[in-house]
């Protein structure tokens, strides 16, 4: 990645912070990578600036964006809703005619939850479906994204394309288990979908660190929209208890499709229909439904969590808020645009692809990406919002970082991370009880030596004079 500024502009009391200066040079990071700014939340001006107005790549950051306009457009309280429905007669316990399942663009619609929708199902009487499983994700009309087109990497689950109708995240989870008695790890793969074929080959090995304990493990997924196979090979660490290893396969009707008919048989349903996307027929009934958690708790895994599918679905929902179903990127990104100039906020040199972060493209200033935070704090969802951020050395993506140092437990921190891209922003309480906003952001091919930077900032953001 070519680093966007030519020269470092200091702005304020002074560019950075000398301990942050000192790490970035250490690591061979010219200022000209970085653009960073301090400032206090009742503050006028920043502390320190650095590069402040030119746009970078922020990686995840962008998903403060994302969803801070979702808390004030949408509202803390705001579900998605996912339902059964048909037009069709039910005689004794047949139904005779198509079950359409409508998606709302839930984004944290889990196999188990349509597991107690098809019981409800049940619980009416309906065991036999005569028609067909009709897949309603109209309430999307988006591009359909290649998901090996941002990294090669299509079977890891970051890559999952959003969908109306996404459920699991279209992941399979591949289980580790530890078996002491035969010093063998046993494999299995959930849910067990007939489209998927498991091999598994793995070996005991005490010497890998349960810090990460895939470092030796192998994963290869062949196949296709409608098929795959997963072969599973390598060491895992007898020692460190089960894992989950999560692989998304399949297309979205194909995966959904292939979870009905397992989870329908499994409550002693019968189905001889095909799998198809269709509309949700003019007057049907809703015969089961299921009401997602309020978004004041998704964010909570969007931003701890990073979670790049579930950034997309909540992002896509706000395109068709004010203007309407389907849903678009088009939509989302006027909704984005129209909601800051309410708000008076600049957000200079902004460019949105998906608010995720997982993208090339997308751009936002350092200075955009900090008075968006100072707005934050002063709006009425301001705890909604810092509370979905990772806090230091506590949970998240932050858990393992500052362990045991003084800013422990005192920031609230989202990073960001692509090759070539680290970022972090967020909000610092010192010592003496000021809190600060604070983001800094390298675009760099050694962007990943930045650490020690960062680290350096949140103490110095802490400790400071």
């Amino acid at each position: 990645m070519v680093p966007p500024a030519a020269a470092a502009t200091p702005t304020a009391r002074g560019a950075l912070p000398p301990p942050v200066a000192s790490a970035l040079a250490r690591a061979g990071l010219p200022e000209s990578a970085v653009g960073a700014v301090i400032q206090e939340v009742d503050g006028r001006e920043p502390l320190h600036a650095l590069n402040a107005d030119t746009p970078f790549n922020p990686a995840s950051t962008i998903k403060l964006l994302t969803t801070f306009a979702a808390l004030e457009i949408l509202g803390p309280a705001h579900t998605w809703r996912t339902e059964l429905l048909s037009s069709a007669e039910q005689r004794g316990d047949v139904l005779d005619g198509d079950l359409a399942l409508r998606g709302s663009g839930d984004p944290r619609l889990t196999h188990e939850q349509l597991w107690l929708m098809l019981r409800t199902l049940r619980a009416r009487g309906i065991r036999d479906i005569r028609g067909d499983l009709l897949l309603d994700r109209g309430a999307f009309a988006i591009d359909i994204r290649d998901a090996g087109a941002f990294d090669g990497e299509p079977s890891r689950p970051y890559n999952t394309p959003p969908d109306a109708l996404l459920v699991n995240f279209r992941a399979l989870m591949l289980r580790l288990m530890p078996d002491p008695v035969r010093s063998a790890i046993v494999v299995t793969l959930e849910p067990a979908l007939p489209q998927a074929t498991l091999t598994a080959a793995v070996r005991a090995d005490p010497g890998i660190d349960c810090a990460n304990p895939f470092a030796k493990l192998g994963v290869d997924v062949q196949g296709g929209a409608s098929s795959a196979r997963i072969t599973v090979s390598g060491a895992f660490p007898p020692g460190c208890g089960e894992r989950i290893r999560p692989v998304s396969v399949l297309s979205h009707r194909e995966f959904v499709g292939g979870l009905f008919r397992q989870l329908w048989r499994e409550l002693g349903g019968s189905f001889g229909g095909e799998v198809r996307d269709g509309a949700t027929p003019l007057g049907a009934r809703a015969l089961s439904a299921h009401t997602s958690a309020a978004l004041s708790e998704l964010v909570r895994d969007v931003n701890k969590w990073s979670n790049n599918v579930m950034a997309q679905q909540v992002y896509l929902a706000l395109g068709s808020q004010g203007a309407g179903a389907p849903a678009t990127w088009a939509k989302s990104e006027r909704a984005i645009a129209e909601w800051a100039r309410a708000r008076r906020l600049s957000l200079q040199g902004l460019v949105l692809e998906n608010g995720s972060g997982l993208s090339r493209s997308e751009r936002i200033s350092p200075r955009a990406l900090a008075d968006l935070l100072l707005a934050a704090w002063r709006s009425p969802v301001m705890p909604e919002l810092v509370s979905s951020l990772p806090l230091v050395a506590t949970d998240g993506t932050m858990r393992r970082r500052l362990a045991g140092s003084p800013v422990a437990g005192q920031a609230h921190i989202k990073t960001g991370s692509l090759n070539d891209v680290r970022a972090i922003a967020g909000y610092v309480l010192d010592a003496r009880g000021r809190r600060s906003v604070v983001v800094m952001i390298v675009n760099h091919p050694k962007a990943q030596a930045a650490q020690p930077a960062f680290d350096a900032l949140l103490a110095w953001a802490h400790q400071r004079p």
